[in-house]
């Protein structure tokens, strides 16, 4: 059972939700300039868009996806997602296979080159804000440690 809220404690929610919502939207964009402006680091076509890059992301979390499931997942329209599905498949990043129950559907998965696509993306995003909690105290690191679980049951909420 929760408390009810004091008066102070009550109105300072709002504050701290426009605070959380502004830095979280500032990191999120911070991390998003992070990929690279030009070519991909492999030497092909520049970098995915957002909508690609969480296309592949989704279907490398969730093992397999239908065209359908995957629209559904990222909230678009199937002939949007059948353009992405394409742009991923035509760059090597997804295969389709036949669905195991269903002949008349098709399953992405994604590949090694975007597993590894993805892993590079990672890689660089963390490197980043790794440098960047290396310049904070130690006190601010184990606040930070202690929020990020509750930041995540706020996204999933």
């Amino acid at each position: 059972m929760t408390t009810p809220p004091t008066p102070s404690r009550a109105a300072s929610v709002p504050g701290l939700a426009e605070e959380l919502r502004i830095s979280i939207a500032r990191l999120s964009r911070r991390l998003r300039t992070l990929r690279p402006a030009t070519e991909g680091e492999r030497g092909g076509p520049g970098p995915l868009s957002l909508t690609q890059l969480a296309a592949l992301a989704a279907i490398e979390r969730n093992g397999s996806m239908t065209p359908r499931e995957l629209a559904d997942h990222e909230k678009v329209q199937p002939p949007s997602m059948t353009r992405v599905i394409a742009y991923l498949e035509e760059r090597g990043l997804v295969a389709r296979s036949p669905h195991p129950t269903d002949g008349r559907q098709v399953v992405l998965n994604a590949t090694e080159a975007g597993i590894a696509l993805l892993a590079d993306e990672r890689r660089r995003k963390e490197a980043w804000l790794a440098r960047r909690l290396g310049e904070l105290t130690d006190d601010e690191r184990e606040i930070l440690r202690r929020a990020a679980p509750i930041i995540d049951r706020l996204s999933r909420s």
